[in-house]
């Protein structure tokens, strides 16, 4: 009897300690936005699994495709996306447009115009007679969205020499892979060359750089990761794992070690031939934070030149709008990396 009693009060023991046990979280899935490859890493982010240590542990992986970062920011604003490429431009969208207040950028995805590293190359054909700046007057010149950082800081420039959009030249949208075609059969007279297309050996073949981004704005953050301050609250947890497992796949990408391999996966995302891609996660390529942080100095100042185009009517301080906590505590987790 006694022992019958013993069992019974072990049973309940083990009962009791399981139910009082918190339950296992299912993993959060985070449906991650990216507009092309190989510059937006959320696209490639399941190539190598074997380094992403907490997926399907506290996290599994949605990557969606748009074509521009206002898609991006429509889809973040009604919740069909959880994790959003923004530029500057979509930043000031979010804020001053769509009233936004909890839009915050959690990560550097990567900048435009790094001295040392890639940059846009603003193109024309080789044989047109557009051989300066000033000769776009009249020209149509084509961008991947209207407001997107490409499209502010091609009107910058054009700003600069005294030439409005709709007035002095047609400002049209185009889809990156469909720019060279419309360059190459006329329907366009400029287009925005940006990774991976500007190394394309057809539009080397018949495209001629007339001006490059950086030259002509200085460095900008092209994209950066955002999201929404109560979504943020709800998963920082999964978002530092996920933060950590991106950091330690850039790293990987990025080490000339793992050159070889990594030009081999670019090859089959881009479908590319692999020696057209030697400057993949070489200085030839966009620059991206080792430890994940977006120069917020940089996005003011880009901000401050939106501003001038009319695009914004306010200034607006872009601490408030960033919680860089995520990216500083995955990249002390893994050590921290000497900035180029």
């Amino acid at each position: 009897m006694r022992k019958s009693l013993g069992m019974a009060a072990l049973l309940g023991g083990a009962l009791l300690g399981a139910w009082m046990a918190p339950a296992r979280a299912d993993p959060v899935k985070f449906r991650i936005g990216w507009i092309a490859m190989p510059a937006s890493r959320a696209g490639y982010l399941l190539e190598k699994p074997d380094l992403l240590h907490h997926l399907n542990q506290s996290y599994t992986l949605e990557p969606m495709h748009f074509s521009s970062t206002p898609a991006q920011l429509q889809a973040l604003a009604s919740g069909e996306l959880d994790i959003a490429q923004l530029g500057y431009s979509t930043l000031g969208a979010a804020v001053e447009n769509a009233h936004m207040d909890d839009v915050r950028l959690i990560a550097d995805e990567l900048e435009d115009g790094k001295p040392g590293w890639s940059t846009t190359r603003f193109t024309v054909l080789k044989d047109s007679p557009i051989k300066t700046i000033d000769d776009l007057k009249g020209k149509v010149v084509a961008t991947n969205g209207i407001g997107t950082g490409l499209d502010i800081a091609l009107r910058w420039v054009l700003f600069q020499h005294h030439l409005q959009a709709k007035t002095d030249y047609t400002d049209v949208e185009i889809n990156f892979p469909n720019m060279k075609s419309a360059l190459g059969e006329h329907k366009v007279d400029l287009i925005s060359a940006v990774l991976p297309f500007m190394y394309d050996p057809e539009l080397v073949k018949i495209g001629r750089t007339l001006f490059e981004q950086g030259a002509e704005t200085g460095p900008s953050e092209l994209l950066m990761w955002a999201a929404r301050a109560p979504y943020i609250a709800a998963h920082r947890a999964a978002l530092v794992d996920l933060m950590e497992d991106v950091l330690r796949m850039q790293r990987w990408y990025f080490d000339p070690a793992n050159h070889a391999e990594a030009q081999q996966i670019a090859a089959k995302i881009t479908k590319q031939p692999i020696d057209s891609l030697n400057w993949v996660f070489t200085k030839g390529d966009f620059y991206r934070s080792p430890n994940g942080n977006p120069d917020l100095k940089t996005v003011a100042d880009d901000l401050k030149m939106e501003k001038t185009l009319g695009f914004l009517k306010s200034d607006i301080d872009v601490s408030k709008y960033a919680d860089l906590s995520i990216v500083d505590e995955a990249s002390t987790r893994l050590g921290k990396m000497k900035e180029e």
